[in-house]
């Protein structure tokens, strides 16, 4: 048995918002104890607020990505990264007029049954 695992065809979240989502590893796709996702926000994007249970570290490929965190406004750019620990009551958007690309990776995997969307 190989000791690694290649993903070649990530699987693709459907999404009703424009926003993609290709977890290459998580519960919807290659089973791990993490999620590791690729994943493209459009212009004027953005989620409800949500509670986690898990850790979430964001690396930021292309554009801007706005974090309200506690109430606390940060705004990430290009080559620039955050981890946000569970239990923080966070809102993510794209409020700029250009697509933000990142990869969202957390510990333990990404469940709708650990995001406590508001």
């Amino acid at each position: 048995m190989k000791k690694y695992k290649i993903q070649k065809t990530p699987f693709v979240v459907p999404t009703d918002d424009g926003k993609l989502i290709e977890e290459h590893f998580g519960n919807a796709s290659i089973k791990s104890e993490i999620s590791v996702a690729h994943m493209v926000a459009p212009p004027y994007w953005s989620e409800p607020f949500q509670t986690p249970n898990f850790d979430e570290y964001t690396y930021i490929i292309k554009g801007k990505k706005q974090f309200n965190i506690e109430g606390e406004l940060i705004v990430l750019e290009a080559g620039q990264s955050i981890k946000i620990n569970k239990g923080a009551r966070i809102q993510y958007s794209n409020p700029f007029e250009t697509e933000c690309e990142y990869l969202a990776i957390c510990l333990p995997a990404f469940s709708i049954d650990l995001v406590n969307r508001e």
